[in-house]
């Protein structure tokens, strides 16, 4: 990722560098602030990138005697559904409507695009049981608990 981000890096320079010079030579501040945003989301881009590579190393394709095989494996996680995406994008729509229509329709929106991003950031936060030490699809039997689980079958009857 060392190459990507230092592609990154360049294009942020490049809108820096840009916006700078439109800002000094222009009297519009709306074609400045765009440039000025340009450059703010490929420094982001290129921030994570970087820090993705100072986090996992050098990866195959950053070395140059790297072969085709050193790629292979597994690459992440992909969900293979979720209903997060589509909730995401009707509060999106809504809220747009909103400001058309009415702050009713925006705060209705805000309210369904914010369930939608915390869906999905949230949806597969425990999908391995890393937090308490469980296997995925296991009971919390399975995780060693010291507290005995209450059954229907376990109770005396009372005299």
């Amino acid at each position: 990722m060392k190459t990507e981000s230092r592609l990154f890096m360049g294009v942020a320079g490049f809108f820096l560098v840009t916006a700078v010079g439109y800002g000094w030579r222009s009297e519009e501040p709306a074609g400045t602030a765009v440039l000025v945003v340009a450059f703010l989301m490929a420094a982001l881009v290129a921030f994570f990138l970087h820090m993705q590579y100072r986090r996992r190393g050098p990866r195959a394709q950053d070395r140059a005697d790297a072969e085709v095989v050193d790629t292979a494996g597994p690459l992440a996680f992909f969900p293979p559904h979720s209903p997060w995406p589509i909730t995401t994008a009707v509060g999106s729509v809504l809220a747009a409507l909103g400001v058309v229509y009415g702050l009713w329709l925006f705060l209705l929106g805000l309210g369904v695009l914010g369930h939608g991003v915390f869906g999905m950031v949230f949806q597969y936060a425990d999908r391995d049981g890393q937090r308490d030490g469980r296997r995925p699809n296991s009971s919390p039997e399975d995780a060693g608990s010291s507290t005995p689980s209450a059954s229907p079958t376990s109770s005396t009857p009372k005299p």
